[in-house]
């Protein structure tokens, strides 16, 4: 009986093939490479390459990138999604990179909102925006690598996976508001990062400034200044605005300019914000 269609019998897959195998997971982490064959098996590349490519066609491997492999688990009964944690997918496929947006705001409880793609901001050039690997779907944001700052790095099983720290994840998503599920959304993010208890509006105005995007400045002051006991960082972002005009949310028809802050709003935000 074979566990995934195509599979060849494990009761004729040859000693020394499974030792082979063996060897190679061993060495591998959550992901298998062609430098983990090299190293268990000390073969070149050409001759590795050949290994994993040879034990994908077996259905002990599935290919998830170019030279990465998910081992295929021995009761699996389907090949369209054998990894159980498809954050391990972002450093071997998209790195340098590191999951923010959205995705980081659900990390650390500033939205109780789900969205079903994982949002990766990435130094690396893409051809598509978005991308489904593993039956994981992925949206990638492109950033310069000096921007590659204010992360963590969290252990997903045995990968490390840089995510955005609490107040870089604002930051990101007041610059671009398409990565927070849109401005409504970074609005009530942004809420409840201001009453967490590790909170900093100097270092959301230290990382505005690293990342050079005035936009943030004109939509986090004015966002905060909507509500009241924020007048310090209200203040700090009014002393920082740059020249020209920007919209609150790209993405919304923005007609009415608030000469204030060098910002399109759209029409009624002020009175909806009122009543929240």
């Amino acid at each position: 009986m074979l566990d995934v269609p195509g599979r060849i019998d494990s009761s004729r897959f040859s000693s020394q093939a499974r030792a082979r195998l063996s060897a190679v997971l061993q060495t591998a982490k959550d992901l298998v490479t062609i430098d983990d064959a090299m190293k268990a098996l000390e073969t070149d590349r050409s001759t590795s390459a050949k290994y994993l490519s040879r034990w994908q066609r077996q259905g002990w491997l599935k290919r998830v990138g170019r030279g990465i492999y998910a081992p295929i688990p021995l009761d699996a009964t389907t090949t369209e999604q054998v990894l159980k944690d498809p954050w391990v997918l972002v450093p071997a496929l998209f790195s340098p990179a590191y999951i923010g947006g959205w995705t980081a705001a659900e990390h650390w409880d500033l939205t109780e909102q789900l969205f079903r793609s994982i949002l990766v901001f990435t130094a690396r050039s893409f051809r598509k925006k978005e991308q489904s690997v593993q039956g994981a779907s992925f949206t990638l944001t492109h950033i310069p690598e000096d921007a590659l700052f204010g992360t963590k790095t969290l252990w997903r099983g045995q990968a490390r996976v840089a995510i955005a720290d609490k107040h870089r994840t604002i930051v990101d998503m007041l610059a671009d508001p398409a990565t927070g599920g849109g401005i409504r959304h970074v609005d009530q993010c942004l809420q409840n990062y201001l009453r967490d208890p590790e909170a900093s509006a100097e270092t959301l105005i230290r990382y505005a400034e690293k990342l050079g995007n005035g936009a943030v400045f004109k939509r986090l002051g004015f966002l905060v200044s909507q509500r009241s006991g924020h007048e310090p960082l209200a203040q700090s972002c009014r002393e920082r605005l740059t020249q020209g005009n920007a919209k609150l949310d790209p993405a919304l028809p923005c007609k009415r300019l608030l000469k204030a802050w060098r910002l399109w709003i759209p029409k009624n935000w002020e009175r909806e914000q009122s009543r929240d």
